[in-house]
């Protein structure tokens, strides 16, 4: 992956629009996507072939791993243990957003399943599709970037343009998951 400059105030959040840039340049539809953040120096050490493609004054690096397993997420982050090398992870994914008013439209189908949750959302007239991306640092630090896909199925204006929007609010249920894969 090449490198850019993570931001000197807030490394992780460098760090989370590197990986969303990443993912990105693949275009949408794909599954979650998971990275190590491993130290640039340590992964130049372990590997200098990669020193054509790495800025060893870039603190962290992420790698990304092999695809998760396909279904639910949260178990198979329950799953995952980091060696001590690796800082930090970040996930990115797919996912749909829906405006504040329109809980409401599905407070019934919460109660019933995920699945039917997941497909009532998918179906619903005003969603956006987005794609979140979580990164998080054993220290602690973390940050969320979430790009809204600027073209809808359906939409009459070809022209519409991503908007990303930063905040290491946007998740905090998957901050937690994350950071729990990186506890001993």
């Amino acid at each position: 992956m090449p490198p850019s400059e993570p931001s000197a105030a807030h490394p992780v959040a460098g760090l989370a629009r590197e990986v969303e840039e990443f993912v990105a340049a693949a275009g949408w539809n794909q599954p979650p996507q998971l990275f190590a953040l491993v130290p640039t120096a340590a992964l130049l050490d372990e590997q200098p072939e990669l020193a054509g493609q790495l800025d060893r004054a870039n603190p962290l690096t992420p790698v990304a791993q092999e695809a998760l397993p396909e279904g639910d997420l949260a178990e198979s982050l329950g799953r995952i243990a980091w060696p001590e090398i690796v800082v930090g992870c970040a996930l990115a994914q797919e996912i749909i957003v829906l405006p504040p008013d329109a809980e409401a439209e599905l407070e019934g189908i919460a109660e019933a399943d995920a699945e039917s949750l997941r497909r009532a959302a998918a179906d619903h007239p005003r969603r956006t599709e987005a794609r979140l991306v979580a990164a998080v640092l054993r220290e602690g630090d973390a940050a969320c970037v979430m790009r809204l896909r600027g073209v809808q199925p359906g939409d009459e204006n070809e022209d519409a343009v991503d908007e990303l929007v930063e905040s290491p609010d946007l998740a905090p249920n998957l901050v937690e998951a994350l950071k729990t894969t990186l506890q001993p």
